[in-house]
């Protein structure tokens, strides 16, 4: 069984999943509805990197509804 990943940089994860930026793949998950994926890997970041995901959700064209829904799905 793999190992749950944790602590880990926006910079890292978008290595580890082989995307080009780990923020809109994260989006895309949530919007396709994979909630619970989204979840895990939002938990899979460091605090800064947390941080700066929500920083970088204000600067997508989202709307401010998803935004926010995007934000309680990982409380």
């Amino acid at each position: 069984m793999a190992t749950k990943r944790k602590s880990k940089t926006l910079e890292q994860q978008a290595r580890y999943y082989e995307v080009d930026d780990i923020s809109e793949y994260m989006v895309e998950t949530y919007l396709n509805g994979n909630i619970s994926t989204y979840r895990q890997l939002f938990q899979e970041l460091r605090a800064e990197s947390r941080r700066e995901f929500v920083r970088r959700l204000f600067e997508m064209e989202i709307t401010p509804t998803e935004i926010e829904r995007m934000i309680l799905a990982t409380l």
